[in-house]
Protein backbone atom coordinates (compact mmCIF):
# COMPACT_ATOMS: atom_id res chain seq x y z
CA UNK A 1 0.00 0.00 0.00
CA UNK A 2 1.11 3.43 -0.66
CA UNK A 3 -0.11 7.05 0.98
CA UNK A 4 0.28 10.02 -1.18
CA UNK A 5 0.98 13.11 1.06
CA UNK A 6 -0.21 16.48 0.55
CA UNK A 7 2.03 18.70 -0.68
CA UNK A 8 1.22 21.40 1.98
CA UNK A 9 2.07 18.53 5.06
CA UNK A 10 5.00 19.46 7.10
CA UNK A 11 8.00 17.43 7.86
CA UNK A 12 6.67 17.50 12.00
CA UNK A 13 3.27 15.99 10.13
CA UNK A 14 5.17 13.63 7.87
CA UNK A 15 6.87 12.10 10.70
CA UNK A 16 3.85 11.82 12.91
CA UNK A 17 2.29 9.58 10.21
CA UNK A 18 5.28 7.48 10.17
CA UNK A 19 5.45 6.62 13.74
CA UNK A 20 1.68 6.07 13.51
CA UNK A 21 1.97 3.24 11.11
CA UNK A 22 5.48 1.92 12.57
CA UNK A 23 3.32 1.58 15.70
CA UNK A 24 1.16 -0.77 14.57
CA UNK A 25 3.72 -3.14 13.10
CA UNK A 26 4.31 -1.90 9.72
CA UNK A 27 7.59 -0.91 8.12
CA UNK A 28 7.65 2.05 6.03
CA UNK A 29 9.77 3.47 2.60
CA UNK A 30 9.36 7.23 2.14
CA UNK A 31 10.51 8.47 -1.19
CA UNK A 32 10.36 12.18 -1.57
CA UNK A 33 9.74 13.60 -5.88
CA UNK A 34 10.01 16.63 -7.45
CA UNK A 35 6.22 16.65 -7.27
CA UNK A 36 5.02 14.19 -4.49
CA UNK A 37 6.08 12.37 -1.13
CA UNK A 38 4.80 8.93 -1.03
CA UNK A 39 5.03 6.26 2.13
CA UNK A 40 5.18 2.99 1.10
CA UNK A 41 3.70 0.59 4.38
CA UNK A 42 5.01 -2.96 4.21
CA UNK A 43 3.28 -5.56 5.76
CA UNK A 44 -0.04 -7.19 5.66
CA UNK A 45 -1.99 -4.21 4.40
CA UNK A 46 -5.06 -5.95 4.92
CA UNK A 47 -5.33 -4.69 8.57
CA UNK A 48 -5.18 -1.01 7.40
CA UNK A 49 -8.43 0.58 6.64
CA UNK A 50 -7.74 2.82 3.55
CA UNK A 51 -10.25 5.30 4.04
CA UNK A 52 -8.85 5.54 7.73
CA UNK A 53 -5.91 7.05 6.06
CA UNK A 54 -7.45 9.46 3.26
CA UNK A 55 -9.43 10.96 6.54
CA UNK A 56 -6.12 12.51 7.80
CA UNK A 57 -5.26 15.85 6.99
CA UNK A 58 -1.75 15.04 5.48
CA UNK A 59 -3.00 12.20 3.22
CA UNK A 60 -4.33 13.23 -0.18
CA UNK A 61 -5.54 9.55 -1.35
CA UNK A 62 -4.01 5.69 -0.95
CA UNK A 63 -3.45 3.21 -3.38
CA UNK A 64 -3.16 -0.45 -2.76
CA UNK A 65 -0.14 -1.96 -4.61
CA UNK A 66 -0.39 -5.83 -5.42
CA UNK A 67 2.79 -6.79 -6.74
CA UNK A 68 5.06 -8.84 -4.26
CA UNK A 69 8.09 -6.64 -4.81
CA UNK A 70 7.49 -3.54 -2.73
CA UNK A 71 10.68 -1.57 -2.39
CA UNK A 72 11.86 -2.13 -6.03
CA UNK A 73 8.28 -1.12 -7.39
CA UNK A 74 8.19 2.13 -9.38
CA UNK A 75 4.97 2.94 -7.33
CA UNK A 76 6.72 2.96 -4.10
CA UNK A 77 9.41 5.36 -5.94
CA UNK A 78 8.53 7.00 -9.18
CA UNK A 79 11.66 9.07 -9.22
CA UNK A 80 14.60 6.75 -11.13
CA UNK A 81 16.97 5.80 -8.52
CA UNK A 82 20.85 6.97 -9.34
CA UNK A 83 23.29 4.49 -7.70
CA UNK A 84 26.39 6.08 -7.06
CA UNK A 85 29.36 3.61 -7.99
CA UNK A 86 32.21 5.58 -6.47
CA UNK A 87 35.11 7.43 -8.26
CA UNK A 88 32.39 10.07 -8.96
CA UNK A 89 30.56 7.64 -11.40
CA UNK A 90 26.61 7.40 -11.77
CA UNK A 91 24.13 4.99 -12.69
CA UNK A 92 20.58 5.61 -13.42
CA UNK A 93 18.27 8.28 -13.96
CA UNK A 94 19.68 9.95 -17.16
CA UNK A 95 23.84 8.83 -16.56
CA UNK A 96 24.51 5.91 -18.94
CA UNK A 97 27.75 3.87 -17.81
CA UNK A 98 29.59 1.51 -19.81
CA UNK A 99 31.43 -1.34 -17.96
CA UNK A 100 34.35 -3.44 -19.48
CA UNK A 101 37.05 -5.49 -19.37
CA UNK A 102 37.73 -9.41 -19.49
CA UNK A 103 35.59 -11.99 -18.02
CA UNK A 104 38.25 -13.45 -16.52
CA UNK A 105 41.32 -11.57 -14.22
CA UNK A 106 44.14 -12.94 -15.78
CA UNK A 107 47.33 -11.52 -14.19
CA UNK A 108 49.50 -8.15 -15.86
CA UNK A 109 47.39 -8.17 -18.95
CA UNK A 110 44.28 -6.50 -17.06
CA UNK A 111 46.11 -3.01 -16.94
CA UNK A 112 46.72 -2.97 -20.56
CA UNK A 113 43.09 -3.94 -21.05
CA UNK A 114 41.64 -1.43 -18.57
CA UNK A 115 44.06 1.20 -20.29
CA UNK A 116 42.55 0.70 -23.39
CA UNK A 117 38.69 0.14 -22.53
CA UNK A 118 39.12 3.89 -20.67
CA UNK A 119 40.50 5.15 -23.73
CA UNK A 120 37.54 4.41 -25.48
CA UNK A 121 34.97 5.76 -23.09
CA UNK A 122 34.47 2.82 -20.74
CA UNK A 123 33.74 4.33 -16.61
CA UNK A 124 33.81 1.30 -15.39
CA UNK A 125 36.12 -1.90 -15.19
CA UNK A 126 34.83 -5.35 -15.07
CA UNK A 127 36.68 -8.59 -14.45
CA UNK A 128 36.23 -11.97 -12.66
CA UNK A 129 38.79 -12.75 -9.24
CA UNK A 130 35.74 -15.79 -8.81
CA UNK A 131 34.43 -17.66 -11.64
CA UNK A 132 31.62 -19.84 -11.38
CA UNK A 133 32.15 -22.62 -14.04
CA UNK A 134 29.89 -25.59 -15.33
CA UNK A 135 32.73 -27.70 -15.35
CA UNK A 136 34.83 -28.08 -11.86
CA UNK A 137 38.12 -28.42 -13.67
CA UNK A 138 37.25 -24.83 -15.79
CA UNK A 139 39.65 -22.13 -14.46
CA UNK A 140 38.09 -21.07 -11.18
CA UNK A 141 39.89 -17.57 -10.90
CA UNK A 142 42.49 -15.86 -8.81
CA UNK A 143 40.57 -15.11 -6.07
CA UNK A 144 41.63 -12.52 -3.58
CA UNK A 145 45.01 -12.22 -5.66
CA UNK A 146 42.31 -11.31 -8.52
CA UNK A 147 40.88 -8.63 -6.39
CA UNK A 148 43.90 -7.02 -5.43
CA UNK A 149 45.03 -6.70 -9.34
CA UNK A 150 41.66 -4.86 -10.23
CA UNK A 151 41.99 -2.49 -7.11
CA UNK A 152 45.29 -1.53 -8.42
CA UNK A 153 43.76 -0.93 -11.98
CA UNK A 154 41.14 1.23 -10.27
CA UNK A 155 43.76 2.91 -8.20
CA UNK A 156 46.22 4.15 -11.59
CA UNK A 157 42.77 4.68 -14.01
CA UNK A 158 40.35 6.34 -11.33
CA UNK A 159 37.79 3.79 -12.15
CA UNK A 160 35.31 1.97 -10.12
CA UNK A 161 35.20 -2.07 -10.29
CA UNK A 162 32.38 -4.55 -10.81
CA UNK A 163 33.61 -7.96 -9.72
CA UNK A 164 31.49 -11.32 -8.56
CA UNK A 165 31.27 -12.33 -5.24
CA UNK A 166 29.83 -16.16 -5.52
CA UNK A 167 30.18 -17.15 -1.32
CA UNK A 168 28.82 -15.56 1.80
CA UNK A 169 31.99 -15.90 2.82
CA UNK A 170 33.60 -14.02 0.95
CA UNK A 171 31.30 -10.77 1.51
CA UNK A 172 32.96 -9.47 4.32
CA UNK A 173 36.43 -9.67 2.17
CA UNK A 174 34.74 -7.43 -0.60
CA UNK A 175 33.94 -4.88 1.84
CA UNK A 176 36.78 -5.03 3.77
CA UNK A 177 38.80 -4.45 0.12
CA UNK A 178 36.29 -1.52 -0.63
CA UNK A 179 35.08 -3.32 -3.69
CA UNK A 180 33.25 -0.60 -5.48
CA UNK A 181 30.27 -3.22 -7.16
CA UNK A 182 29.64 -6.49 -5.88
CA UNK A 183 27.86 -8.52 -9.06
CA UNK A 184 25.35 -11.40 -8.18
CA UNK A 185 26.06 -13.69 -11.56
CA UNK A 186 23.19 -15.39 -13.34
CA UNK A 187 23.88 -18.84 -10.97
CA UNK A 188 23.70 -17.19 -7.95
CA UNK A 189 20.03 -14.90 -8.90
CA UNK A 190 18.35 -17.04 -6.27
CA UNK A 191 20.88 -17.79 -3.58
CA UNK A 192 18.70 -16.15 -1.10
CA UNK A 193 21.35 -16.29 1.45
CA UNK A 194 23.84 -14.54 -0.49
CA UNK A 195 21.39 -11.67 -1.58
CA UNK A 196 20.15 -10.74 2.41
CA UNK A 197 24.17 -11.31 3.00
CA UNK A 198 24.72 -8.24 0.39
CA UNK A 199 22.17 -6.92 1.29
CA UNK A 200 23.79 -6.15 4.89
CA UNK A 201 25.87 -3.83 2.77
CA UNK A 202 26.60 -0.40 1.67
CA UNK A 203 27.91 -1.58 -1.65
CA UNK A 204 26.40 -0.96 -4.82
CA UNK A 205 25.25 -4.54 -6.20
CA UNK A 206 24.74 -5.76 -10.03
CA UNK A 207 22.13 -8.05 -10.18
CA UNK A 208 21.90 -10.65 -12.98
CA UNK A 209 18.70 -11.96 -14.25
CA UNK A 210 18.99 -16.14 -13.47
CA UNK A 211 19.42 -18.59 -16.44
CA UNK A 212 15.50 -18.92 -16.86
CA UNK A 213 14.47 -16.31 -14.33
CA UNK A 214 11.15 -14.23 -15.19
CA UNK A 215 11.28 -10.38 -14.82
CA UNK A 216 9.24 -11.03 -12.02
CA UNK A 217 11.52 -13.53 -10.06
CA UNK A 218 14.50 -11.14 -10.85
CA UNK A 219 12.68 -8.03 -8.52
CA UNK A 220 11.40 -10.75 -6.18
CA UNK A 221 15.84 -11.05 -5.92
CA UNK A 222 16.26 -7.17 -5.42
CA UNK A 223 13.74 -7.23 -3.03
CA UNK A 224 15.58 -9.77 -1.12
CA UNK A 225 18.39 -7.49 -1.19
CA UNK A 226 16.55 -4.33 -0.71
CA UNK A 227 14.80 -5.87 2.17
CA UNK A 228 18.32 -5.92 4.54
CA UNK A 229 18.54 -2.07 4.01
CA UNK A 230 20.72 -1.91 0.79
CA UNK A 231 18.91 -0.27 -2.00
CA UNK A 232 21.90 0.15 -4.17
CA UNK A 233 20.59 -2.21 -6.61
CA UNK A 234 21.32 -2.36 -10.68
CA UNK A 235 19.60 -4.66 -12.24
CA UNK A 236 20.86 -6.62 -15.74
CA UNK A 237 19.12 -8.50 -18.13
CA UNK A 238 22.34 -11.00 -19.74
CA UNK A 239 19.91 -13.60 -21.65
CA UNK A 240 17.56 -15.90 -20.38
CA UNK A 241 17.98 -19.94 -21.61
CA UNK A 242 15.11 -20.89 -24.43
CA UNK A 243 14.87 -23.40 -27.20
CA UNK A 244 17.17 -21.68 -29.16
CA UNK A 245 20.64 -22.58 -29.76
CA UNK A 246 21.92 -20.76 -32.41
CA UNK A 247 23.23 -18.15 -29.57
CA UNK A 248 24.93 -19.08 -26.12
CA UNK A 249 21.63 -17.21 -24.19
CA UNK A 250 18.42 -15.35 -25.86
CA UNK A 251 19.04 -11.59 -25.09
CA UNK A 252 15.06 -10.45 -23.96
CA UNK A 253 15.75 -6.61 -25.16
CA UNK A 254 11.93 -6.51 -23.81
CA UNK A 255 13.29 -6.78 -20.31
CA UNK A 256 14.68 -3.35 -20.14
CA UNK A 257 11.17 -1.29 -20.80
CA UNK A 258 9.39 -3.31 -18.73
CA UNK A 259 11.63 -3.23 -15.71
CA UNK A 260 11.79 0.54 -16.33
CA UNK A 261 8.25 0.78 -16.36
CA UNK A 262 7.72 -1.56 -13.02
CA UNK A 263 11.17 -0.66 -10.88
CA UNK A 264 12.93 2.75 -10.69
CA UNK A 265 16.30 0.85 -10.11
CA UNK A 266 18.97 1.00 -12.86
CA UNK A 267 19.34 -1.29 -15.96
CA UNK A 268 21.93 -2.76 -17.58
CA UNK A 269 22.15 -4.58 -20.64
CA UNK A 270 25.09 -7.39 -21.38
CA UNK A 271 25.70 -8.42 -24.62
CA UNK A 272 28.69 -10.33 -24.23
CA UNK A 273 26.83 -13.67 -22.19
CA UNK A 274 23.82 -12.85 -23.82
CA UNK A 275 24.96 -13.98 -27.28
CA UNK A 276 28.62 -15.89 -26.72
CA UNK A 277 29.66 -15.07 -29.94
CA UNK A 278 31.97 -11.91 -30.91
CA UNK A 279 30.10 -11.43 -33.96
CA UNK A 280 27.00 -10.55 -32.12
CA UNK A 281 27.85 -8.76 -29.23
CA UNK A 282 27.70 -5.23 -31.04
CA UNK A 283 24.66 -5.39 -32.66
CA UNK A 284 22.74 -6.15 -29.08
CA UNK A 285 24.76 -3.71 -27.44
CA UNK A 286 23.44 -1.25 -30.07
CA UNK A 287 19.64 -2.88 -29.46
CA UNK A 288 19.94 -2.30 -25.25
CA UNK A 289 21.00 1.39 -25.66
CA UNK A 290 18.41 1.62 -28.18
CA UNK A 291 15.75 0.24 -25.87
CA UNK A 292 17.02 2.09 -22.80
CA UNK A 293 19.73 0.45 -20.61
CA UNK A 294 21.21 2.46 -18.43
CA UNK A 295 24.56 0.78 -19.18
CA UNK A 296 26.17 -1.69 -20.81
CA UNK A 297 28.67 -4.56 -19.62
CA UNK A 298 31.07 -5.74 -21.98
CA UNK A 299 33.88 -8.34 -22.03
CA UNK A 300 36.80 -7.17 -23.83
CA UNK A 301 40.37 -8.80 -24.02
CA UNK A 302 43.52 -7.73 -25.79
CA UNK A 303 43.70 -11.51 -27.28
CA UNK A 304 40.47 -13.32 -26.80
CA UNK A 305 42.03 -16.30 -28.75
CA UNK A 306 44.00 -16.82 -25.54
CA UNK A 307 41.67 -15.67 -22.83
CA UNK A 308 41.88 -18.09 -20.04
CA UNK A 309 37.85 -17.60 -20.15
CA UNK A 310 34.92 -16.83 -22.45
CA UNK A 311 37.28 -15.89 -25.47
CA UNK A 312 34.49 -16.60 -27.65
CA UNK A 313 32.04 -13.46 -26.96
CA UNK A 314 35.22 -11.09 -25.91
CA UNK A 315 35.64 -7.76 -28.28
CA UNK A 316 39.13 -6.55 -28.96
CA UNK A 317 39.96 -3.37 -28.01
CA UNK A 318 39.57 -1.83 -31.73
CA UNK A 319 36.26 -3.73 -31.84
CA UNK A 320 35.42 -2.28 -28.58
CA UNK A 321 36.31 1.42 -29.52
CA UNK A 322 34.24 1.12 -32.85
CA UNK A 323 31.22 0.08 -30.53
CA UNK A 324 31.55 3.26 -28.29
CA UNK A 325 31.48 5.55 -30.98
CA UNK A 326 28.48 3.95 -32.34
CA UNK A 327 26.44 3.74 -28.98
CA UNK A 328 27.30 7.25 -28.30
CA UNK A 329 25.63 7.73 -31.66
CA UNK A 330 22.75 5.72 -30.52
CA UNK A 331 23.00 7.58 -27.50
CA UNK A 332 22.60 10.82 -28.73
CA UNK A 333 19.56 10.20 -31.08
CA UNK A 334 17.45 8.36 -27.88
CA UNK A 335 18.13 11.40 -25.97
CA UNK A 336 17.92 14.54 -28.27
CA UNK A 337 14.74 16.40 -28.09
CA UNK A 338 12.49 16.21 -30.67
CA UNK A 339 11.42 19.22 -32.51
Amino acid sequence: MIAIVKSTATEDQLQHFVRWIEGRGFSTNISRGDNETIVGIIGDTTQIDPFLLESMDIIERVQRVSEPFKKANRKFHPEDTIVDCGHGVLVGGGHFQVMAGPCSVEGKNLIQIARACKASGATMLRGGAYKPRTSPYAYQGMGEHGLDLLLEASAELDMPIVTEVMDVRDVQLFVDKRIDVMQIGARNAQNFNLLKEVGKTDIPVLLKRGLAGTIDELLMAAEYIMSEGNEKVMLCERGIRTFETRTRNTFDVNAIPVLHYLTHLPVIGDPSHATGYTRYVRPIAYAATAAGADGLEIEVHNCPSEAWSDGAQALTPAQFDDAMRRIALIREAITAEVA
